[in-house]
């Protein structure tokens, strides 16, 4: 299936997303960049004083008083989600892509690419006619082993199944690359959406949608079909797992050969299956959502071909209508705007760089980072990286609950932990994919094409640990779990995250709790099922373990209570990894800020002590304004805390912050000592 551009911007571990680093104070010049300010660091150091609201207590509302004025004064633009840090990073970034691509010649794969998508008029001319073939090959499938045929073809190209597949290292042995099986086959966001009386607007506006798409495709009787399709998703959804059980590593390791996962679901053809996936039998196959697959293929066993087909047809046109007729733009974009509350459709070009983006990103980055990140920006980021790591490995050694056996293996994993910087080491090539500027349907299917045999040609062979997972512009980060890799992209290494004339501790405070929460990711609640070689093994002793989730449990009863829409409180079962990331990496990279002073103490600017001006910048990395049905849409499928929530949640925990700030009992944040969470 070709999948459309995420809205959010998050800061995660593979293979959601993640964060940046911290630094010593050197001469580096910074990335150049049209919107950089020459003057040097805002504030002349690195934090917007001007944001703060002195009005409220940091004890009370640190996100407010760091950030409350800011707020109060930066209105969401209409197309956005939401505003923030980040999203002013990515706002750069799109800027800086945009004057590098439309430059490209049409003769270049990124040129044709691009002035493909922006020719309006041709692709008006064309209507929905590159969509007809697409379509009549589903309505023309004659029957259910043909569908399943069909299902298995979907990954490259316009399409959906029930059970979606890719590559990624064996849990038993992360050296090989073996196939990966797992539920798929809903339109709205997640299986909640579905069966919560919360969203049923949104509901309703998919099933409007699904009704206006048939309609156009020629459909008899097009509300019926969508009730049906509507019908259909709602049993998937029914026996699809939640979102926070598909994160534990335990209940998704289920290995099976071909003939065993044949025997366990039934109800589907897996040799025609994987006939259309290319996919030769396997000897395992890591089987995720086990149970809902096996309920899924039931599922498809007793629906009708009819039904089936019309899911299927739906589906197509929906993923194809970005690249169609305006009138297809516009009917998709009423439905996905009840998703997270935007006002209007991105301009044309944003558009077309996400395109390129995800087609064609690598070449494309390429440009990016020639341009705007040099090597001198790379050298920084690796030293930081080194700083955060070391000051990790000293907190594992000084844990006062983990025992030396846990201690040792835990170090040793650490050891094995690959970082990269700002762009792989070797590029993607390109050079077998077609890409005409006159041909934007054709482009897109090419390159769904090129990109799935990409994936998939890893298939049985040995773990690339140096492939990237994200484009070197992209403005976030990942741990790649099993695969022992950290990333940090070009894209995010920019001011107010990563400034090399800013103040040390406002680095530290941003980029370096970034970077430390990515280390961190190899030990939050999942990270730490994963070994030192990629395997899912339990390496902790039982009583170590025992402690880490006593712990867990704590932190996670402190993020239950935030209520981040009316009636829409966070999931700490969903967000427990995230969370321990952020706090662990804000104490790691407190850790290396207070080391990078060589014992000295740290400089008093405009009042503000180090530990203060650390604790404001990393507020500010995550200030962030959000529309309500985006909140919604982030609490109810997002594995991260709404940024208000990854300031409130991690600070109370962390005896500094209350030094720094004065905090005291009767604060609203005030946590006692003796019931504060102490994970890492």
């Amino acid at each position: 299936m070709i999948v459309l551009a995420s809205t959010a911007l998050t800061v995660a571990s593979q293979p959601a997303l993640a964060s940046p680093a911290p630094a010593a104070q050197t001469s580096v010049p910074a990335p150049t960049s049209s919107t950089d300010a020459s003057s040097g660091p805002i504030g002349g150091w690195g934090v917007d004083l001007s944001g703060r609201d002195l009005s409220v207590k940091p004890g009370n509302d640190f996100d407010t008083y760091a950030n409350g004025t800011w707020k109060a004064r930066t209105p969401i633009p209409a197309e956005r989600p939401n505003i923030g840090t980040l999203a002013l990073i990515d706002e750069r970034v799109q800027d800086q892509m945009k004057g590098l691509v439309a430059a490209m010649p049409a003769t270049s794969q990124v040129g044709a690419l691009y002035a493909s998508f922006m020719d309006e008029a041709a692709i008006e001319k064309r209507g929905i006619a590159p969509l007809q073939a697409d379509i009549a090959r589903v309505m023309a499938l004659p029957d259910k082993v043909a569908f399943a045929r069909a299902m298995g073809g979907s990954e490259g190209r316009f399409g959906i199944s029930l059970i979606g597949y890719g590559v990624g290292p064996d849990t038993a042995n992360a050296g090989l690359n073996v196939l990966t099986l797992g539920q798929s086959g809903l339109g709205l966001p997640d299986r909640d959406y579905y069966l919560k009386p919360a969203f049923a607007p949104q509901r309703e506006a998919y099933v409007a949608y699904i009704t206006r798409t048939l309609q156009t495709l020629g459909i008899a009787n097009p509300a019926e079909a969508a009730k049906a399709i509507m019908a259909f998703e709602t049993d998937i959804a029914t026996v699809s797992w939640d979102v926070a059980r598909r994160r534990d590593r335990s209940a998704t390791n289920n290995p099976m050969s071909s003939t065993e996962l044949a025997a366990y679901a039934p109800g589907v053809d897996w040799v025609a299956f994987f006939d259309g996936a290319k996919v030769p039998p396997q000897q395992r196959i890591i089987v995720r959502e086990n149970s809902a697959i096996r309920d899924l293929a039931a599922l498809y066993a007793k629906t009708p071909l009819e039904t089936l087909k019309l899911w299927q047809a739906f589906h197509v046109a929906d993923q194809a209508s970005p690249y169609l007729t305006q009138a297809m733009v516009d009917s998709r974009f009423a439905f996905t705007r009840t998703l997270t509350g935007v006002g209007q459709l991105k301009p044309r070009w944003k558009r077309g760089l996400e395109l390129v983006n995800g087609q064609l990103g690598e070449a494309a980055g390429q440009a990016y980072v020639a341009k705007y990140f040099p090597p001198a920006s790379k050298a920084r980021m690796q030293e930081l990286v080194a700083n955060l790591r070391a000051a990790f490995v000293t907190r594992i050694q000084a844990n006062p609950w983990m025992s030396e056996p846990t201690k040792q293996a835990a170090l040793a994993k650490l050891a094995r932990i690959d970082v990269m910087v700002g762009y792989p080491d070797m590029w993607r090539d390109y050079s077998a994919l077609t890409i005409k500027p006159d041909d934007l349907y054709g482009n897109v299917t090419r390159a769904a094409r090129f990109n799935a045999d990409y994936e998939m040609e890893d298939l049985g062979k040995p773990v690339n640990r140096k492939k990237w997972g994200m484009n070197p512009q992209t403005v976030n980060a990942y741990n790649g779990g099993a695969k022992l890799q950290i990333v940090f992209p070009a894209g995010i290494l920019q001011p107010p995250l990563f400034d090399p004339r800013a103040d040390d501790a406002v680095n530290y405070g941003a980029t370096g709790a970034i970077i430390g929460h990515e280390i961190s990711h190899s030990f939050d609640d999942q990270g730490r099922k994963i070994d030192a070689n990629g395997a899912i093994t339990d390496w902790w002793t039982p009583q170590d373990a025992q402690r880490f989730e006593a712990e867990a449990k704590v932190f996670g009863d402190e993020y239950a209570r935030f209520e981040a829409a009316p009636g829409a409180f966070i999931n700490p079962k969903l967000t427990m990894g995230e969370n321990i990331a952020d706090l662990a990496g804000l104490q790691v990279a407190l850790d290396a800020y207070h080391k990078s002073l060589g014992g000295k103490p740290a400089p008093v600017i405009d009042g503000l002590t180090g530990d203060q001006r650390f604790f404001l910048s990393f507020a500010q990395a995550w200030r962030a304004n959000q529309r309500v049905d985006a909140l919604r849409n982030q609490v109810t499928t997002d594995p991260h805390s709404p940024a208000r929530f990854r300031i409130l949640g991690p600070l109370p925990n962390i005896e500094a912050w209350y030094q720094a700030f004065g905090v005291k009992p009767g604060d609203t944040m005030y946590i006692p000592p003796e019931k504060r969470a102490k994970l890492w």
